[in-house]
């Protein structure tokens, strides 16, 4: 039986972020690192989750019917992600940044992946969606990951966060239904390599183009590379942090669920604004 919670809840929340606002070229705090790596991360997102749409919908057909209403919600919680991160990246083109080069760089990876079998695809999905759903925890579980950031770019994160949470075990769901007939020992193989490739391509691309941004500020050199570094790994140290939940993709009976996180999801209350303050634990479903 899978461990995704039988009482779990995706929910769209049909939400618009910033429309009638100017987004401040520093908008995270006025720091160059901290707005490189955000908008580094949002330029992959239109490309980027309308692939996982793509990948996981190549499956959908005869798959349980708990799934596929699963694999429902997340496709519409995926495409409202990609239609405001679109909106997000040209304000931040509106701020003076050339995301061209960026964006050039996911469509690259995007038509590499393309060239493989559906199935690859799909395990690419599952891969950057485990990538996802360590962040948004991470994001979720501290706040000063987004303290001193514009607050309609910082509500936009929140809650991209919270259903990246929800819908966390649809694109494994899926692929343990795809790979349904695979020997254990060949699914974990695959998985494993995958992850492996992505977690590579991941933070080479993200490092990069953070870097690209910042030049674009004028940082450069080792000043850049210290400034990113330092924020990504030491404080607050997003990557640093996430790293244990990373290595448990590798673990025997490993599935996104084996960790319930719900109660992150407490303080995003129906009107969709988010109380960020602290929460109790608690496991009851969104």
């Amino acid at each position: 039986m899978l461990p995704t919670p039988a009482d779990l809840t995706i929910t769209p929340r049909d939400r618009r972020f910033g429309r009638d606002a100017t987004l401040t070229r520093l908008w995270h705090g006025g720091r160059v690192e901290a707005t490189a790596i955000y908008n580094a991360l949002s330029t992959t997102f239109p490309k980027g989750e309308a692939y996982f749409v793509e990948s996981v919908r190549a499956f959908r057909e005869n798959t349980p019917e708990k799934l596929g209403r699963e694999i429902k919600a997340f496709t519409t919680q995926e495409a409202i992600h990609s239609r405001e991160h679109d909106a997000f990246n040209k304000r931040a083109e509106n701020a003076g940044y050339d995301l061209s080069k960026l964006e050039e760089r996911v469509e690259y990876r995007l038509s590499f992946s393309r060239k493989r079998p559906p199935v690859v695809a799909l395990a690419a999905t599952m891969a950057l969606e485990h990538f996802t759903a360590i962040l948004a925890h991470q994001l979720l579980a501290n706040p000063r990951h987004l303290e001193g950031a514009d607050k309609e770019a910082a509500e936009l994160w929140r809650w991209h966060a919270v259903e990246e949470i929800e819908h966390k075990g649809v694109a494994y769901d899926t692929w343990l239904f795809a790979t349904r007939d695979w020997p254990r020992s060949k699914r974990w193989k695959v998985k494993a390599k995958v992850m492996m490739f992505v977690t590579r391509n991941f933070l080479v691309d993200r490092t990069t183009g953070a870097l690209e941004l910042m030049r674009q500020d004028g940082v450069t050199g080792a000043r850049a590379w210290a400034l990113l570094l330092w924020y990504l790994w030491i404080n607050p140290g997003m990557f640093r942090k996430i790293a244990g939940a990373w290595g448990k993709f590798f673990l025997p009976g490993f599935h996104p669920w084996n960790e319930d996180d719900r109660h992150l999801l407490a303080g995003y209350d129906t009107s969709g604004e988010f109380d960020a303050a602290p929460r109790r634990k608690v496991r009851a479903a969104v």
